[in-house]
């Protein structure tokens, strides 16, 4: 190859090299969600990608398969008189997810006003609390129909293979490791982000008259 011939290649090499760039940049900048509060997004008309956070409202989620459905507010609204957007989200849905979690929703809005997610992060604060003033499971299930549907709070450690979505009937199983019984528990709130399989934690609720600890708030032992 000739010096003549190098030069023309390396001229349309870099020609091409630019096309890509400035395309890229295109795709880029056409792909990037404007951020707006919920109430903005309600006013909202025309086809742009948006990423709007707000709060789950408490029991507005549906789960049918992957498609999840729920409606956010603005977290320093009051909750009762907020706005509220209906979001759609088809695809898996975290096992910390739930009422009042922080939700990250990045999509574009549909004719009817729904936000349809194409992203979806969820964000839950760790909460601590200390286990000193709580039953241990064995203790617990030892007072037997005494307790039933009294509030009391419980210790223990959340079992492997048993964390689930909250919309499963059982949300996970914690157990008294040194007397080898468990707990059922259901639960509709948000776990935080540090809560996993073999974590201590701490729960707040009553037990049912199926045995089923429904609990009203879940925290970390710390």
């Amino acid at each position: 190859m000739n010096a003549k011939m190098k030069r023309r290649m390396v001229a349309v090499t870099g020609v091409i090299v630019i096309v890509l760039i400035l395309v890229l940049a295109i795709v880029g900048g056409n792909s990037a969600a404007k951020t707006v509060s919920v109430a903005e997004a309600l006013e909202w008309q025309d086809d742009a990608k948006l990423q709007v956070t707000g709060n789950v409202v408490e029991n507005s989620f549906s789960i049918e398969g992957d498609v999840l459905t729920f409606k956010i507010y603005d977290s320093e609204a009051d909750p009762g008189a907020a706005q509220q957007l209906d979001v759609r989200y088809d695809g898996g849905v975290s096992a910390t997810f739930g009422n009042d979690v922080t939700a990250i929703c990045t999509g574009k809005k549909d004719a009817n006003g729904m936000l349809n997610c194409s992203e979806l992060v969820t964000k839950c604060p760790s909460k601590y609390e200390s286990g000193v003033d709580a039953l241990s499971v064995s203790g617990l299930l030892d007072y037997g129909e005494k307790v039933l549907n009294k509030p009391v709070k419980v210790a223990g450690v959340m079992k492997a293979g048993t964390l689930a979505g909250v919309d499963a009937a059982e949300r996970f199983v914690i157990v008294d490791e040194e007397a080898g019984k468990e707990l059922r528990v259901k639960y509709e709130g948000a776990l935080s982000d540090e809560t996993a399989e073999g974590s201590n934690v701490v729960l707040t609720g009553s037990v049912d008259k199926d045995g089923l600890f429904v609990a009203t708030d879940v925290a970390l032992e710390g």
